[in-house]
């Protein structure tokens, strides 16, 4: 099996967030390079050494960089959007720019090269009873199922990953012919635009990612939605009062939110101010170690746990809130 290293630049202080950033997007092992550990170790150590390699002092100065690897095969790409997308979300609450630039580099793999050879790993997928997920560069044939068709860019939520099937699942069981949608953290829009196909009457989508929802409104009109139906905001609604107050102005049938735990937990609240009493709110993209923790916090919002769904070690919560 071929293998893609992928290194986060990030800072002694981005640790932390960092790695648990990964580790919710489902990696399982990481490699540390510290410009502080490493000049400690030196400071620490100097009876092993009269004379450091400058082009070495080079290699660990000015940030800190943490590794991972992942196969480059489907499953492997599917986490490679889980990472940016995990991220992404850490960069927009780094308000003071503590964790560093947050990028990511592929070792071995151009960012052309990654643009142009992920597509191989995308085919038509069949999602729970009801839905179809197809790329757009692929044909099918007749089917009964709603045809979803997307460009699954860059952002994560390709229909794939354990956590938006997981969403999906939920979705189709509970969505109404006239239902309004909220999909935070909305990616490439795939939650809330087969909300859509399966009948909710009118959608409303953010995410903190200007291209995210940049590429959501593209599947929408890939899919024949038009902007009368389809909103998509850019912010974070978390730090973001305008933002707040601009989708609060409704409530909503259908919440959704297949994001991370660290930002299911804090957004619950907010959940509970946009969601019609009775309303269905579904989440996801929560790893098996946090989905007590996440149940706690939907709870405390006023949440009620209709179905848990598991998956690859993956967790979505289905809940409604009120009577």
């Amino acid at each position: 099996m071929d293998w893609i290293q992928v290194t986060v630049y990030t800072t002694s202080e981005g640790i932390e967030p960092v790695s648990g950033a990964l580790y919710d997007a489902g990696v399982t092992g990481l490699e540390i390079e510290d410009e502080a550990d490493f000049l400690d170790f030196l400071e620490h150590n100097k009876q092993y050494w009269d004379y450091v390699d400058e082009d070495l002092m080079a290699q660990k100065k000015g940030e800190t960089r943490i590794k991972v690897y992942v196969s480059d095969n489907e499953a492997g790409h599917d986490m490679l959007q889980a990472i940016r997308a995990s991220l992404a979300a850490l960069a927009a609450r780094d308000t003071a720019h503590a964790f560093g630039r947050l990028t990511v580099e592929l070792a071995g793999m151009s960012e052309e090269d990654w643009a142009n050879n992920w597509k191989q790993y995308y085919k038509p997928t069949p999602v729970g009873d009801k839905i179809l997920i197809r790329p757009e560069w692929e044909e099918i044939g007749k089917t009964n199922r709603v045809v979803f068709t997307i460009n699954p860019g860059m952002s994560f939520g390709t229909g794939t990953h354990a956590s938006t099937q997981l969403c999906i699942e939920s979705l189709e069981k509970r969505v109404r012919r006239g239902d309004s949608v909220l999909d935070l953290g909305c990616g490439s829009g795939i939650l809330s635009i087969i909300a859509l196909l399966l009948g909710a009457d009118h959608a409303v989508a953010v995410d903190i990612d200007p291209n995210a929802a940049d590429i959501a409104c593209e599947n929408a009109a890939k899919n024949n939605i038009g902007s009368d139906r389809y909103h998509t905001y850019a912010g974070d609604v978390l730090s973001d009062s305008a933002l707040r107050a601009r989708i609060g102005a409704e409530r909503y049938d259908v919440v959704l939110a297949n994001i991370v735990a660290d930002v299911i937990v804090p957004l619950a609240p907010y959940a509970a101010e946009v969601i019609r009493p009775g309303g269905t709110f579904i989440t996801s993209g929560i790893i098996d170690e946090r989905a007590e923790e996440v149940m706690a916090a939907l709870g405390q919002a006023g949440f009620t746990v209709d179905t848990v769904g598991r998956r690859d070690c993956w967790v979505s919560v289905t809940c409604r809130y009120g009577a």
